[in-house]
């Protein structure tokens, strides 16, 4: 059961992510300011389901780990923190802030330097999600090693 919940987790919090990142540089370039705030006040709502299916990735991918950490399993190991910490010490808090700033209608030098570094740090965890999912895919047997 643990090897079918970790990958379609797995998959499920890089997908929003993708679309929390995507939603947001489509409706900075091409929408209007009623369509940044629409998206800015819909990506905490997504974290109704970002959060559990990150944490049905961390809880099962430890226990399939089983105390083991060498190859693609290690390297997989050693990212976590990193996403984890990105995740609730940079993207939560500057969502919730683009948020409120984007409720009360002020889109100022703070919004946009905020939203800057949301893109930022963004763009890295779904670098290094993506490549868990890879490390992952090789793992199960289903990508050959590069």
């Amino acid at each position: 059961m643990l090897k079918r919940i970790h990958p379609v987790a797995g998959a499920i919090a890089l997908l929003v992510i993708a679309t929390f990142w995507i939603s947001t540089v489509a409706s900075e370039l091409f929408g209007s300011p009623e369509t940044v705030a629409a998206v800015k006040l819909a990506i905490p709502w997504g974290f109704l389901l970002l959060v559990p299916a990150l944490v049905a990735t961390g809880g099962s991918g430890m226990k399939l780990a089983a105390g083991r950490r060498g190859g693609p399993l290690g390297k997989k190991m050693k990212r976590m923190p990193l996403i984890a910490a990105n995740g609730l010490l940079v993207l939560i808090p500057a969502a919730l802030f683009l948020a409120a700033k984007a409720r009360a209608g002020v889109f100022d030098t703070s919004f946009y330097a905020v939203q800057t570094l949301e893109l930022v740090a963004g763009a890295v965890n779904l670098v290094l999600l993506w490549r868990n999912f890879q490390d992952g895919l090789r793992l199960s047997g289903r990508r050959r090693r590069v």
